[in-house]
C-alpha cells in the first residue's frame, strides 16, 4: 500500500530562495477584475458592462507575465480573446451545457474524491481546483472543485484505489492546475504514484509554465528529474503569440528532465481557427521540444458556445495542415466523448 511519507528529503539549492516567491508572487497579483483588466491594457471603459455579467458567472484572473504578451488597446488580440468576457456569455444556446463531458454526473465520476477514472489504464488525480489563468472556453468553468479535489485523507484513499487495480499503469496529475500546488506536496505525490508497482509512467497536464514561465523553478525541475517514473509533461498552447522567450526556457527546461513534452490545444473561433496560425502553432512547439498533441474540437460548455467555429472548419483547417506539414506535427483532430474509451478522431 503507498503512502505519503512526510520525511521527504528536502531538495538542495541555491536558486529557490528567490524563485520560488516569484512566481507565487505572481499568481497572487493577478489581475481579477474586469476593471483592472481594462486599465491594464488600456482598453475602452465601453466594454465593462457588456463583461460584467460573464466575470460574475466565471471570473476573470490573469497574470501579468500572460498580460505582457498582450498588444495593449486590441480587443482582438487572440491572447486578449481567451481571457475577456463577453456579452455572449449571459446567452443561453441549446446543446451548451455545465458538464460537457459529464465528469460530475456521468459514470466516470469517482466515489473518491479527486479521483476521475476514465479510461482502463488511466486514472487521473484532480490535485487542486486552483488555475493560474481563467480561459474562458474552459470546458471545467463550471466544474464544483470543492467537491472534486483531493485533500486530508482522500490522498490516501484515491492512491488505495489505484493500487488496487492493476490495469492503471499510468497517473495524470490534473486539476485545476497541477503545478499551482507547493512542489513539496508535488513531490510527496509523485513518490507515493511511483511506490505503486503496476504504475510506469507519470502525466502532468498543465499550463503554468505557459502562463508563469517562472514556475518552472529549481524545486520543480529537481522533483521531476528525479521520479523513477516515465514522465510526460502536456501543456496547453493555443496560439504562436503565447510562446515568449521565457515560456521557450521553461518549456526546454522541462525537456532537460527527460519528459516527453506534448500540446493540446483547443480550436477558438477568431483566435486560432486559421490555418497560417496552426501551422506557425506547430513550428514554434517543435523549436520549443514540444510535440503537438491534440486539436480538440470544441466541448459544448455552457457560456462559452461564441468560441465554436463548427467541426466543419476544424476538418478543413487540418487537411489544409496536412497538406503544409510534415505529419509528426500536426496534431490529432479529437472531441471527449462521454462514455467511450478514449477520445474520438473526427474524420476528415
Amino acid at each position: 500500500m503507498p503512502m505519503i511519507q512526510s520525511g521527504h528529503a528536502p531538495v538542495e539549492t541555491t536558486t529557490i530562495a528567490s524563485d520560488r516567491p516569484r512566481w507565487q508572487k505572481e499568481l497572487g497579483q493577478a489581475v481579477t477584475t474586469p476593471e483592472a483588466l481594462c486599465r491594464r491594457l488600456a482598453l475602452p471603459e465601453s466594454m465593462l458592462a457588456g463583461m460584467a455579467p460573464g466575470h460574475r458567472q466565471f471570473p476573470v484572473r490573469a497574470p501579468e507575465p500572460w498580460l505582457r504578451r498582450i498588444e495593449p488597446g486590441n480587443p482582438d488580440d487572440p491572447l486578449l480573446r481567451q481571457i475577456l468576457p463577453l456579452p455572449e456569455e449571459g446567452e443561453d444556446q441549446p446543446g451548451y451545457v455545465s458538464d460537457p463531458l459529464e465528469e460530475v454526473s456521468g459514470d466516470s465520476a469517482s466515489a473518491t474524491s479527486g479521483l476521475v477514472h476514465k479510461y482502463a489504464s488511466r486514472a487521473l488525480l484532480m490535485v487542486t481546483g486552483a488555475c493560474a489563468i481563467n480561459c474562458r472556453y474552459c470546458f471545467r468553468r463550471h466544474f464544483p472543485y470543492d467537491e472534486h479535489q483531493l485533500g486530508g485523507s482522500d490522498w490516501q484513499a484515491a492512491l488505495d484505489r489505484i493500487d488496487d487495480d492493476p490495469a492503471i499503469n499510468e497517473v495524470i496529475f490534473s486539476g485545476g492546475d497541477p503545478l499551482a500546488s507547493p512542489d513539496r506536496l508535488l513531490a510527496r505525490l509523485a513518490a507515493a504514484v511511483a511506490r505503486i508497482e503496476h504504475v510506469r509512467r507519470l502525466r502532468i497536464h498543465t499550463r503554468l509554465p505557459v502562463v508563469i514561465p517562472q514556475r518552472v523553478n529549481t524545486d520543480l525541475l529537481d522533483w521531476l528529474g528525479d521520479t523513477p517514473l516515465q514522465k510526460v509533461v502536456v501543456v496547453h498552447i493555443n496560439h504562436p503569440a503565447e510562446i515568449d522567450d521565457d515560456v521557450q526556457a521553461a518549456l526546454r527546461a522541462l525537456a532537460g528532465t527527460g519528459a516527453t513534452l506534448l500540446n493540446q490545444a483547443v480550436l477558438l473561433r477568431r483566435i486560432n481557427d486559421d490555418a497560417d496560425t496552426l501551422e506557425q502553432l506547430s513550428e514554434r512547439l517543435f523549436e520549443c521540444g514540444v510535440l503537438p498533441y491534440y486539436l480538440h474540437a470544441f466541448d459544448p460548455i455552457a457560456g462559452a458556445a461564441h468560441y465554436d467555429p463548427g467541426d466543419e472548419r476544424a476538418r478543413a483547417l487540418t487537411r489544409t495542415l496536412l497538406e503544409r506539414l510534415p505529419g509528426f506535427l500536426v496534431p490529432k483532430l479529437v472531441r471527449e466523448v462521454p462514455g467511450q474509451p478514449a477520445k474520438q478522431p473526427l474524420n476528415l
